[in-house]
């Protein structure tokens, strides 16, 4: 059974992150299953720090964007709009070019809070940042 709620794309979080952070860092949703949603980033002049490999910023700002478009689509968007309040991330792996993938999977979807784990990965498939993001449920309409 899904999670989602409504008629969810990844076409509809694309197009709404056109001229936001997600376009300037290379973000791109690429996935839903019926209980995750899956997005990609590159590594390059965008998203690394000055020593050459991934900044752990850029791999927070994948995770948030992650976890805020799945609260956002698991939810009524005519009545609910979902923040941040929470994201901390532990950064295992460095990464000098190519993707990095995440995958946001709930651990709790409450009336009021939901809680994301984000994993990112490498193109091999390696662990790069494991995160857990606690989304605000608001009783308010859809910004997105």
């Amino acid at each position: 059974m899904s999670i989602w709620i409504g008629d969810p794309t990844i076409e509809i979080a694309n197009e709404k992150g056109a001229d936001t952070l997600n376009r300037n860092l290379g973000i791109e949703i690429t996935e839903m299953t019926e209980n995750s949603l899956k997005g990609r980033m590159p590594v390059d002049e965008r998203t690394k720090q000055p020593a050459g490999v991934l900044h752990g910023g850029a791999s927070v700002a994948l995770a948030e964007t992650l976890a805020s478009w799945a609260s956002i689509f698991a939810v009524d968007r005519s009545r609910f709009h979902c923040v941040g309040m929470e994201i901390n991330a532990n950064h295992v792996r460095p990464v000098s070019s190519g993707w990095v993938h995440g995958e946001a999977s709930p651990l709790a979807l409450g009336r009021k809070t939901h809680v994301w784990e984000i994993k990112i990965v490498n193109d091999e498939g390696k662990l790069v940042c494991v995160s857990r993001c606690t989304m605000a449920v608001l009783e308010m309409p859809s910004q997105y």
